[in-house]
């Protein structure tokens, strides 16, 4: 029998930033409906493989195939309209728009339409932007401003802009970066509930590993460019490179002896 073609598959990505190694033989499938949170220490190289993946940065060597198509050498927005789509660690929004002029802006420039802009004259994208919102319960803030916005609220924002192209894989920077305690589950309960609703694949970075436990079904662990840990999440978490070099779990118990 033979296997089912991953949406996404990066096949000895290598990348190397002077004499620092940023990434060294990565070799990742990634099935369609999957949950994947990639953790690692900062400049372990997670972020770096999510550029090389959405075409910011090119591999030194290496294949990255998505839905079929060999995307190594796209760019970014050539990237964009296969299908993937990002949000960002610092949300990246307009603050001086409305919540629903951001939305609209989003779908013009996915569609190539944003010279002249006239946001109102669209009903089709208001329509989409306005059910975009009430899915991630923003629907209140439609006609605030950004930059009156709180940050959790900002996050959900710019999640729900990346979705206005209708990606199959959606990828999450530190989603819950900057959000209070109190804030991180609602908001991701909202994002996995609008992801469940759409046949989407979802990788996150994250460093929060109650998050990570929560909302995963699969963990990739980087560290110094490599991969240590391809595993469920339990599975991943309790591997012990992982708790040395990412959690720090062992080196605590070593102080602690």
């Amino acid at each position: 029998m033979t296997s089912k073609k991953a949406l996404l598959s990066s096949k000895n990505l290598q990348k190397k930033f002077g004499a620092v190694v940023a990434a060294q033989d990565i070799c990742v499938d990634i099935q369609s409906g999957e949950r994947v949170s990639l953790i690692g220490s900062n400049g372990a190289g997670k972020t770096t493989f999510v550029n090389m993946i959405t075409g910011y940065l090119k591999p030194d060597s290496g294949v990255i195939e998505f839905d079929n198509s060999d995307i190594t050498a796209l760019s970014p927005r050539q990237i964009t309209h296969l299908g993937v789509a990002r949000s960002f660690q610092i949300p990246q929004l307009y603050p001086a728009l409305t919540v629903i002029e951001n939305m609209l802006v989003a779908m013009a420039c996915h569609e190539n339409k944003l010279s002249m802009w006239r946001p109102s004259s669209n009903k089709e994208h208001l329509a989409r932007g306005a059910d975009l919102l009430h899915r991630f319960g923003l629907s209140q803030h439609s006609h605030r401003r950004v930059k009156e916005l709180p940050g959790g609220i900002r996050k959900l924002l710019d999640i729900a802009l990346a979705m206005t192209g209708s990606p199959k894989l959606l990828l999450l920077d530190e989603p819950t970066s900057g959000v209070s305690a109190e804030e991180k589950f609602p908001m991701m309960d909202t994002i996995m509930r609008v992801l469940g609703n759409e046949p989407l694949t979802a990788m996150f970075v994250e460093h929060d590993m109650d998050i990570v436990r929560r909302y995963a079904d699969r963990v990739i662990a980087f560290y110094s460019g490599r991969i240590i840990a391809d595993a469920a999440p339990d599975l991943a978490l309790a591997n012990d490179d992982v708790r040395r070099y990412v959690t720090g779990e062992l080196r605590q118990e070593a102080s602690h002896a």
